[in-house]
């Protein structure tokens, strides 16, 4: 038995599907399938049934993947052992990000990390999704809330305010009591930027749902409507300009998160310090 066949397995007892398996791995989903046949044959057992839409693990597919996850755990704390264990300032570093903040505030200022530290190289990851931080899907990870899983190490590093945009000439020609929105779709209903649009824009139209940051602040830029934007991209934008509702702004807190395996490693400690400094 292939220890990488029974890796990539695991990955899709874990995900539920070939292409969340295949991003968890940073493969493609042809590689865990072949993968996923490959193991069967060696075991000569059937573990999962192939359907049009989607791979069902078999009941010995479930056995399998129960007794064998402890060994993925403990394939992941040897390499953050190793990790750990490195003195030296160098080696390549994994942060995990929403996008807009990847984008924004730390890919422009990555020369810096690059001036002082030469030896590490960095893996930026802008994804909506969590990453597992105890799987090393990152080793640094961006976070809107504190998180509540074991093993992990967080800090308040910052704090940024939204407020609403749009283009100039839509709120000079628009009175307040005809405009229109861009919103989240219902993905992020329970974000306080949302739930905080909505209460503003009140029975007025929601013309454009997106779970897209960037697609927001596009539409926004082409008189379509008001899109509720961090401070820092719609201030930095020529095309938006700010509409000042009054209230109190609604914000979120960022978290700066990693296991607790490398609180002490030099180069995660560099990298953690560097993001510190790309907040606003």
């Amino acid at each position: 038995m292939d220890w990488t066949d029974l890796q990539h397995f695991l990955a899709l007892a874990r995900e539920g599907s070939l292409s969340a398996a295949a991003r968890s791995l940073n493969v493609d989903h042809v590689t865990v399938a072949r993968r996923v046949a490959a193991l069967e044959a060696s075991m000569s057992l059937k573990l999962v049934d192939r359907r049009p839409r989607s791979y069902e693990l078999t009941e010995d597919g479930k056995r399998i993947a129960k007794i064998a996850a402890p060994m993925t755990e403990t394939a992941f704390a040897v390499e953050r052992a190793a990790l750990a264990s490195k003195s030296e300032i160098g080696g390549e570093i994994a942060i995990s990000a929403p996008p807009s903040l990847a984008n924004l505030l730390i890919a422009p200022k990555l020369i810096r990390l690059r001036q002082q530290y030469p030896g590490i190289r960095i893996k930026l990851i802008g994804e909506k999704r969590t990453a597992s931080l105890n799987r090393r899907e990152a080793d640094l990870a961006l976070r809107l809330s504190r998180p509540t899983q074991p093993g992990l190490v967080a800090r308040k590093i910052g704090y940024f305010e939204f407020a609403l945009y749009g283009s100039p000439a839509y709120l000079k020609a628009t009175p307040p009591h005809a405009f229109a929105f861009v919103a989240y779709d219902a993905s992020m209903d329970e974000a306080p930027q949302q739930r905080w649009l909505k209460r503003f824009a009140g029975a007025r139209e929601i013309v454009l749902c997106t779970n897209d940051l960037e697609n927001q602040a596009a539409a926004a830029r082409t008189g379509i409507g008001l899109a509720v934007l961090p401070k820092f991209l719609g201030e930095a934008d020529p095309l938006l300009e700010r509409y000042d509702t009054g209230g109190r702004p609604v914000g979120r807190e960022v978290w700066l998160v990693l296991h607790r395996d490398f609180r002490r490693t030099p180069a995660v400690r560099a990298v953690a310090n560097f993001i510190e400094g790309c907040l606003p």
